[in-house]
């Protein structure tokens, strides 16, 4: 799936060790919430490449690469609800050299396309920290609403972060 800067494709066990130089990296998973506050191991990263790789009924993971095969981060549709039509969004840009040139924007963008022309999802959300601007920016740019906040959710250098939930349904997509 191609967008105008990037494509998203399924993981390969050749994605490892580009991942293992980012996935510790406190700047770059500050906002990815609890899951990668402390260090992450070889042996749990090729855990997690094996079972993405797969994919599941309610979660696709995809790595995220410019159209020239460059290795830039990896985004997803969690918690698929196949009832209600809807799914949780994850993203992230590992390179930082890469951050606020638009490249996180077209892969969200390409994500929210396979969303709702190819999954007939109806709603896309996700959480994002109170004080992360350039991804809320980014996700306002593709066309993101803010819906909501969740008070006091994630604890960051020494203080509680509010996390707004942001939402988008297929309609606001295709127009």
């Amino acid at each position: 799936m191609e967008g105008k800067l990037v494509r998203l494709r399924r993981y390969e066990p050749s994605d490892l060790d580009e991942l293992m130089r980012f996935v510790n990296d406190e700047e770059v998973t500050r906002n990815l919430g609890s899951l990668l506050t402390l260090p992450v191991s070889r042996l749990a990263e090729e855990g997690f490449v094996e079972n993405v790789s797969r994919g599941s009924h309610n979660d696709h993971e995809f790595a995220i690469e410019t159209l020239g095969g460059e290795y830039l981060g990896g985004c997803g549709l969690h918690r698929i609800d196949w009832i209600d039509r809807n799914a949780e969004v994850g993203i992230v840009i590992w390179k930082k050299e890469y951050w606020g040139k638009g490249y996180g924007s077209d892969a969200m963008m390409v994500l929210l396309r396979c969303a709702f022309r190819k999954m007939n999802l109806h709603r896309v959300f996700l959480r994002v920290y109170e004080d992360n601007e350039r991804a809320i920016r980014s996700y306002e740019k593709c066309g993101f609403q803010r819906e909501g906040v969740l008070r006091e959710t994630r604890f960051i250098d020494g203080r509680y972060l509010n996390a707004l939930v942001m939402g988008i349904l297929a309609p606001e997509f295709r127009s």
